[in-house]
């Protein structure tokens, strides 16, 4: 029977003897929650937890096109789509995007998420010529004026390819390289930084009654099998970023689950992005109907995961969210 072992995280100058080192932070836990399909879970002793395990979750990850991994990254959200769930229509023009990522930027955002296929439940398929169309013009803008990393939010290597011409350093696949069986290839082959995120269906079909045997173990399973199938193709496990994709095929209850339990990631020992910005949990929970006016809700879901260790948050509110993480690093 398979066991998976999700660290107990914890922070501070003193540590316990015995205690471990969280992927290279300054996070550490002395203790394993140990999870198996057909048992109840249990708790053990770091030293109880494998070898192979104990290395994935303790080894520091290595910088992503230069950026420091030990320490929390932004990634702002720039949608050059008319129909995104909360920005849609705000940034399709050239002047509005290169003005929204200058903004972003000199707010703290070391990463720009660029996209041109709205991927909110329902949306409709953007066809090749039209998202780069959408995309790879406005790289070129960004790609002059700011030192940011800038990633494409695509599932089609054709979009990619022409993002990457353009200066994009970073693919970001929403299916986790199941939509496009060139891109992964095509990321191989230029040693290309990527994410890989878990989505059950498509942005049309996702969120008409998803469902999972186990919605932890499920998505950790399928993330695990796409970092080999990277590797396979031969792209380093150090290029490779994880999202459990809060939100992408999951009801209310399934992302709740994942974000209780996010350390159980590290496991696959690649840095993990969450995005969880405005989301529509977000809104049921805090009680925000206007998705626009959810910055407090999204941060307090940022900085949960934060403790927990994920390295990369996607955010639409760069400034609001990286004061929070000033004050949150600054107590801590």
């Amino acid at each position: 029977m398979t066991s998976y072992y999700r660290p107990l995280v914890q922070h501070g100058p003193v540590r316990p003897d015995g205690a471990l080192p969280l992927a290279g932070q300054g996070l550490w836990f002395t203790h394993a929650e140990c999870l198996q399909r057909d048992a109840a879970p249990r708790i053990v002793a770091a030293a109880e937890i494998p070898e192979s395990w104990q290395d994935r979750l303790t080894r520091p990850r290595a910088a992503i096109a230069g950026l420091d991994m030990t320490q929390p990254q932004i990634m702002g959200i720039l949608n050059a789509t008319p129909d995104s769930f909360s920005d849609g229509g705000k940034h399709n023009t050239p002047d509005a995007a290169r003005a929204a990522a200058r903004e972003m930027v000199a707010h703290g955002a070391t990463i720009l998420d660029i996209g041109g296929e709205s991927t909110r439940p329902g949306a409709d398929f953007v066809p090749e010529d039209e998202e780069i169309a959408r995309t790879q013009p406005l790289i070129r803008a960004i790609r002059a004026e700011t030192p940011a990393l800038i990633s494409i939010d695509t599932r089609k290597s054709a979009v990619a390819r022409a993002a990457v011409e353009a200066g994009a350093g970073l693919i970001n696949d929403v299916s986790g390289f199941t939509f496009d069986s060139e891109l992964g290839a095509f990321c191989a082959e230029i040693k290309a930084p990527v994410c890989v995120m878990h989505m059950q269906g498509d942005p049309a079909t996702m969120q008409d009654n998803p469902t999972y045997d186990d919605v932890l173990l499920d998505v950790f399973d399928f993330l695990s099998g796409q970092v080999a199938r990277l590797e396979g193709l031969g792209l380093n496990r150090g290029r490779i970023i994880v999202d459990p994709g809060i939100g992408f095929g999951k009801t209310e209850e399934h992302n709740l689950t994942l974000l209780r339990s996010l350390s159980l990631f590290h496991g696959l020992g690649c840095p993990i992005l969450l995005g969880v910005s405005r989301k529509g949990f977000i809104g049921r929970i805090g009680a925000e109907p206007r998705k626009d006016a959810r910055a407090p809700g999204s941060i307090a879901v940022a900085l949960a995961g934060l403790s927990q260790g994920v390295q990369i948050i996607r955010v639409h509110d760069v400034a609001e969210t990286a004061q929070a993480l000033r004050l949150w690093a600054a107590v801590r």
